[in-house]
């Protein structure tokens, strides 16, 4: 089902629903009219129609609210399926240049990188969906003194290797006063929050990738890791919804943004188990966006 069909089917309900609570309110107020002074059935009338209307606005609200989550997870389908395909394609592509031409080492040393590259893109679409499944239900894990600035300054390399950008196109300041801010986490479930944060700065600034990551201590208890972009922003509207599972943010029409819907669900659900929170600002469309994880700080000596 395409997307305006669906958006039809939904107006069709909205529309459908409100004119059954409109003949329901009139067949209502005829109900009394014919009733007089009988009041025992005023009553029951009332009632019955009471009955009726939220029956009738349960209906449509679950009818809307189903189509919108078959719209969000074929989306995701979609997604994902591109997400796995274009990185296999790219790497099979490079297989058989290496396999079928004569390339000096250079250019060998070069595809293997690309290879490598679009091989960590892949892993990460895989984990992030195997992620999406197990980190609501995990147990609390056994969690470890982690050191954020070399845990961020990795995840920066990462996604600079992924996405083949500049070592200018992400800068990590450096932590004011050299202060060393630990925090008692799961590592890797910390790297995947950062990666996912540091991928939604770069995927979403389509027309030039400046990245900004600061690491800084907020009211003495809390270590705060800001993350600006200065790509496509976000509406007011959606700020809180973006970390909805499969729920994305509408973006520029010329502008085709891949993704499964779950990076900001799972820097969700990880800072929330950590004790943490994670927070969007923008002044709205094309003024970027900035992302604030924070976390428990750890002052244990």
């Amino acid at each position: 089902m395409n997307l305006t069909r669906r958006r039809g089917i939904t107006a069709f309900f909205i529309v459908m629903g409100s004119c059954l609570i409109g003949l329901l309110a009139v067949l209502n107020i005829y109900f009394v009219h014919l009733s007089g002074r009988r009041l025992a059935l005023d009553v029951f009338g009332f009632i019955v129609f009471a009955i009726l209307m939220a029956g009738v606005v349960l209906n449509t609200v679950f009818l809307v609210r189903e189509i919108r989550r078959n719209e969000r997870q074929d989306s995701f389908l979609n997604s994902v399926t591109h997400e796995l395909k274009t990185p296999i394609a790219s790497i099979r592509l490079y297989l058989e240049t290496l396999e079928r031409r004569p390339l000096d080492e250079a250019q060998r040393q070069r595809f293997y990188t690309i290879m490598r590259a679009d091989t960590d893109r892949l892993l990460a679409t895989v984990e992030s969906v195997l992620k999406a499944g197990t980190l609501g239900n995990r147990q609390r894990s056994s969690h470890t003194r982690v050191e954020l600035y070399p845990l961020v300054a990795e995840c920066v390399q990462v996604v600079l290797r992924r996405h083949r950008l500049p070592a200018e196109a992400i800068l990590l300041d450096e932590v004011p006063g050299g202060v060393k801010l630990y925090v008692l986490g799961n590592p890797e479930d910390l790297r995947t929050a950062v990666l996912n944060l540091l991928d939604n700065a770069v995927k979403y600034s389509p027309e030039g990738i400046h990245v900004r990551c600061h690491l800084a201590i907020e009211q003495y208890t809390s270590a705060v890791l800001s993350i600006s972009d200065t790509g496509l922003g976000i509406e007011p509207g959606e700020l809180k919804r973006v970390f909805k599972r499969f729920y994305r943010a509408s973006s520029n029409d010329q502008v085709q943004i891949k993704g499964t819907g779950l990076g900001l669900f799972l820097v969700y659900t990880i800072a929330k188990q950590h004790g943490g929170s994670v927070r969007a600002v923008s002044d709205g469309k094309g003024k970027g966006t900035t992302m604030f994880l924070s976390l428990p700080l750890d002052n244990q000596r």
